[in-house]
């Protein structure tokens, strides 16, 4: 009886498990899929090392995001230059299909 009780347990377990994973890869307008948030880490932290690899750019003061390939900057810089270069230098990063540029000079 025990046996029983345990195998349905596992089965209604797993069960459950399939139909959350199929529902929860889903994206909507809004919601990214597992997929598009595991693309779009990749992406902030390829922005973020291009940005603290320029030289010129005090890299800790600039915030980035990304959400299925928009990239959003926002921090403080010193210089309207260095925030035009932060947006270049994410625009060059690969699979940025936009930079929305938040930035505001101190």
């Amino acid at each position: 009886m025990k046996i029983a009780k345990a195998l349905s347990s596992i089965m209604i377990a797993a069960s459950v498990l399939s139909v959350a994973s199929l529902t929860g890869c889903a994206s909507t307008p809004t919601k990214e899929g597992t997929g598009e948030y595991i693309d779009d880490s990749v992406i902030t932290a390829k922005v973020k090392a291009s940005l603290f690899n320029e030289p010129t750019l005090k890299a800790t003061e600039i915030n980035v995001e990304t959400f299925k390939g928009d990239v959003q900057l926002s921090g403080f810089v010193a210089d309207p230059k260095d925030a035009q270069k932060a947006v270049e230098v994410a625009r060059g990063v690969k699979g940025v299909t936009s930079v929305k540029n938040d930035i505001r000079v101190k």
